[in-house]
């Protein structure tokens, strides 16, 4: 499985991409961050996350793409940039027909340190650890869009099993009469 991870900002946009299978050895594709210049009309800085994340759709080629699940943070105007970024990411993957999983912070957290209050600085040192890197990946956007690609490999095979016994619940649970308002079934 290919994933590229998306830690969505419009600041610096994390990107990485990861390669392998749940319980294995995991490969580094490329990672990285897509910059865009603060004082730059809005318009135009989320064009260039767009130009930037289709670069890397082009040269990687993913499977799936893995983007940070948008939180309320105490400052509106960075949550709202993020959601921009967010469904930036989104909506290339979609172009291409790339499913999308969304991730929340925590739960990349747990998946990658064991732990979903883990730091930055924990969370890029078992990324690197993980993916047998020399040092952890900067800046921290980056380690976590790699992060993000490792935790939706791990968690994927898992949601899926969990999706397809749901739907086989769904279309083979008998149905049942409606019981009235005196408690008798109709």
């Amino acid at each position: 499985m290919r994933v590229l991870g998306v830690d969505p900002g419009l600041t610096r946009c994390g990107v990485g991409v990861v390669e392998g299978v749940a319980g294995r050895p995991l490969t580094m594709l490329g990672v990285g961050v897509v910059r865009t210049p603060v004082d730059a009309d809005l318009s135009h800085r989320l064009l260039a996350v767009e130009q930037g994340i289709e670069q890397w759709l082009d040269e990687h080629r993913p499977e799936y793409v893995a983007v940070e699940r948008v939180f309320s943070q105490h400052n509106v105007r960075t949550v709202m940039g993020t959601a921009q970024a967010s469904a930036v990411a989104m909506l290339c993957a979609a172009r291409r027909d790339i499913p999308v999983a969304l991730h929340t912070p925590s739960e990349v957290k747990a998946a990658v340190t064991g732990s979903g209050r883990a730091d930055k600085a924990q969370v890029g040192a078992m990324v690197t650890r993980l993916l047998r890197l020399g040092a952890p990946p900067k800046p921290a956007d980056a380690a976590d869009a790699l992060a993000l690609a490792i935790c939706h490999i791990w968690r994927a095979p898992a949601q899926n099993r969990l999706q397809q016994a749901v739907a086989r619940h769904t279309t083979t649970a008998p149905t049942r009469a409606p019981i009235t308002s005196k408690g008798r079934t109709a």
